[in-house]
């Protein structure tokens, strides 16, 4: 329902300039014999993320030691990984095997706005994860009344609502614009700059508004998380025993890589020029933090701590008791 609702809005006004009823991804260059290994792998790597992700989920569901904020806010920001990933993947695996690789022209919109929004949300689920990290580092005696459930699911709603509200006025904006000269996109996904290429008619201020917003949300939820580590790890010096900062640095260091590898790269295609780069290498960085961090994200966090370990342990072997029984 909802998403018909947004097919409707998002068809063109403008008929008569607009020609363009549906785009082309050319996705990555290759013959029949090289799209049936990558559609083999992506398959495999985007299985695996679902189970991944969602083996998390289960164990923060099921496992009462987890039911603490900290595991809380891993298990939705699992749930954003399954549905980050799928946003972009299927129509990937649909276009390897496909010989016109098309996309309608609503289907191109929603994609692009489920893209930067759940990407926006995974923004600022990082930033309070590390809030969440320095509460408990920092202020270890008041963060069992700060960081209360209610609170917990507070800021886990404003994640959503700010991450789904930011963008769509914006990306109805740019969905207007007459595309009359291609429908042929050198990319795997609808994204900003290949359809500003497109459009017959130019938007200096949409595209300076939908480019100041994604960049304020970088860099305010990175420098944020920035600051936060800066200051748990000064805390985490000042603590006598090298056991105690080892288990410190040890919450912290999952986290830690996670925005290492999706920020490093993301800051790439949004932030510094792109136009000198390969249009090949702006793929294989768009693919790295939109698939290959949700598939990695369950192994960074499940091999460096040990209650997550142990609680997957218990959900994989309830899972062969009730296929033996």
């Amino acid at each position: 329902m909802i998403i018909s609702i947004f097919s409707t809005v998002l068809r063109p006004m403008n008929k008569s300039r607009t020609t363009v009823t549906e785009f082309v991804l050319l996705g990555f260059p290759g013959s029949w014999e090289t799209q049936v290994v990558l559609f083999s792998l992506l398959l495999v790597i985007y299985i695996l993320t679902l189970l991944g992700n969602g083996a998390i989920i289960c164990a923060v569901t099921w496992d009462q030691r987890l039911h603490t904020p900290m595991y809380i806010l891993l298990g939705n920001f699992s749930f954003l990984e399954i549905w980050y990933v799928s946003s972009t993947v299927p129509n990937m695996l649909a276009s390897f095997l496909s010989k016109t690789k098309t996309i309608s022209f609503s289907g191109c919109f929603l994609q692009f706005y489920f893209f930067f929004s759940l990407g926006t949300t995974e923004c600022l689920f990082l930033a309070i994860m590390a809030y969440d990290r320095y509460l408990a580092i920092c202020c270890p005696l008041h963060y069992p009344t700060i960081m209360t459930g209610r609170h917990c699911a507070t800021l886990v709603s404003l994640c959503w609502l700010a991450g789904f509200l930011g963008y769509p006025v914006l990306i109805f904006l740019i969905s207007q614009l007459p595309y009359c000269s291609s429908n042929i996109i050198d990319h795997f996904l609808c994204d900003m700059d290949p359809l500003m290429a497109l459009s017959c008619a130019p938007a200096p201020i949409t595209e300076l508004v939908f480019y100041t917003q994604s960049s304020l949300v970088l860099f305010l939820s990175i420098t944020y998380i920035l600051t936060s580590y800066a200051l748990v790890l000064r805390a985490v010096f000042q603590v006598p025993s090298a056991a105690g900062r080892r288990k410190a640095f040890s919450t912290c260091g999952s986290h830690l890589t996670v925005v290492s590898l999706f920020y490093g790269t993301v800051m790439v295609m949004y932030v510094s020029p792109t136009y000198g780069i390969p249009t090949l290498m702006q793929k294989i960085v768009t693919l790295v933090y939109s698939v290959m961090t949700p598939f990695v994200n369950p192994l960074i966090y499940s091999l460096r701590n040990k209650d997550m370990r142990c609680a997957l342990k218990a959900v994989l072997y309830g899972m062969r008791s009730s296929q033996h029984s």
